[in-house]
């Protein structure tokens, strides 16, 4: 009973502190100290011995994940600041705003959000990208500017991340435990996404009109960024090159070089940005160094979540409810999906709690001597739809560097249209998932 209140409680903590400002490279390893110590764990290893610790689960956990995914995130830093400073990023997102116009100013933010996530810029680099066109965007439309965070998150992190054929590690981790490709299960991921683009799409509208109703405008501010000219832009066109790159390449390499196949991808669509854009380049150099500079930050936040989650799984209250998933009557797809949403939430990381999650649940429903065999693609596709649900918990570390460092926002103010748009759609999208694999 102990171990469920520390694990309830450490969660609890966790997500307060992230609410209050606390980064979570500080926040991740106490709480997790209070999992250990209500589940029994050593806080140090003795020497010669073999008993599990806080910290070496603490660090296997981190250095794990930094040991399998740094290169992806590295180079998909480094592909976004390429795109940024070459003006490629904003190019796309000029044209899509300049089509769909002011009046259509959400729409347009969410659409250039989605083309260049699903192109394979991250996450991350997606919304520092964006954010000085957005600005603008609201601006001119005149539109609160507390549902920015919550405008980017939808287009980046919902429909666009977890579905067939992205290029985001969020479908591709699935891929090394799974034996699958990239675009598994892409009949029910193509009507998944569509459903979560109308329904996240009509909700946002609403929030934003009640808003402007009860009288909230745009509130400039003396630090807001001035778009980049379209002048210093190259062709919209050519500017897609490096996003079709990045997706064929992947596509076309995967089945030989697995995950590092993204590995390639990404280092092609940079050398095609820097190809075709080098007398558009601001700071060429600055861009590598900031792009790197910004993996380390990305993958060091989200390794500290990974490492939370792999002290919680050494707790005793963690092993009771993942038996007790995995052994629910009914399809093992939705014991699955339920498991990945709470390991997920657990972590406050799709990627991370993917990582805990998959290599105790794959042995359970993928192989001959599988227990309770399902197909490796539908699974594939539920995973990682159920992992970008409860991870957008305020302690996410894209939440928290989306709504404080990019939009200057307060969690008081943005997380509601943000916790709506990326917690519940997707929620209900992996809902939709499981209905559609159950009868096809």
């Amino acid at each position: 009973m102990i171990s469920i209140i520390g694990l309830a409680a450490a969660l609890a903590l966790l997500v307060y502190l992230a609410m209050r400002g606390m980064s979570i490279l500080v926040a991740a390893p106490l709480c997790a100290i209070l999992i250990a110590l209500t589940s029994g764990l050593a806080l140090l290893p003795v020497k010669g011995s073999t008993e599990a610790s806080f910290a070496v689960s603490y660090m296997t956990g981190f250095t794990g994940f930094f040991r399998d995914w740094f290169l992806m995130f590295l180079l998909g830093a480094i592909f976004g600041k390429v795109m940024e400073d070459s003006g490629a990023a904003h190019s796309i997102a000029h044209w899509v705003i300049a089509r769909l116009g002011v009046r259509h100013a959400v729409l347009a933010l969410v659409a250039a959000c989605a083309i260049l996530t699903y192109g394979g810029v991250s996450v991350f680099i997606v919304a520092f990208s964006v954010y000085p066109m957005a600005v603008g965007l609201f601006r001119e439309a005149n539109l609160p500017r507390r549902f920015l965070p919550g405008t980017i998150a939808f287009g980046s992190v919902t429909f666009t991340m977890t579905s067939a054929g992205s290029p985001e590690i969020q479908n591709w981790i699935p891929i090394q435990y799974l034996g699958t490709t990239p675009y598994a299960g892409w009949q029910v991921s193509l009507v998944v996404a569509i459903f979560m683009a109308l329904t996240g799409f009509y909700w946002l509208t609403r929030m934003i009109k009640k808003a402007v109703a009860n009288g909230e405008r745009f509130n400039g501010r003396a630090e807001d960024p001035e778009p980049r000219s379209p002048g210093t832009m190259p062709h919209p066109l050519l500017s897609l090159l490096p996003l079709a790159t990045v997706l064929l390449v992947s596509l076309t390499l995967q089945g030989v070089y697995g995950k590092y196949a993204l590995v390639i991808a990404l280092a092609s669509g940079i050398a095609v940005a820097t190809l075709f854009n080098m007398k558009r380049f601001t700071d060429f150099g600055g861009a590598l160094t900031l792009g790197a500079t910004g993996a380390v930050i990305a993958i060091a936040n989200t390794c500290a979540v990974v490492g939370f989650g792999s002290v919680a799984k050494g707790s005793p209250a963690f092993q009771a409810a993942l038996e007790a998933l995995t052994n629910m009557p009914g399809s093992p797809l939705v014991a699955a999906a339920i498991a990945v949403t709470v390991i997920c939430g657990l972590t406050g990381s799709a990627s991370g709690g993917q990582q805990i999650a998959l290599p105790l649940l794959a042995p359970l429903y993928v192989g001959v001597d599988a227990p309770q065999p399902v197909d490796p693609e539908a699974l594939h596709r539920v995973v990682a739809i159920a992992s970008g649900g409860l991870d957008s918990l305020p302690h996410n570390g894209y939440v928290v560097t989306t709504i404080r460092a990019i939009c200057g926002e307060t969690h008081k103010d943005a997380y509601g249209a943000v916790g709506a748009l990326t917690v519940i759609v997707p929620a209900v999208g992996t809902v939709l998932a499981l209905f559609l694999f159950s009868v096809l």
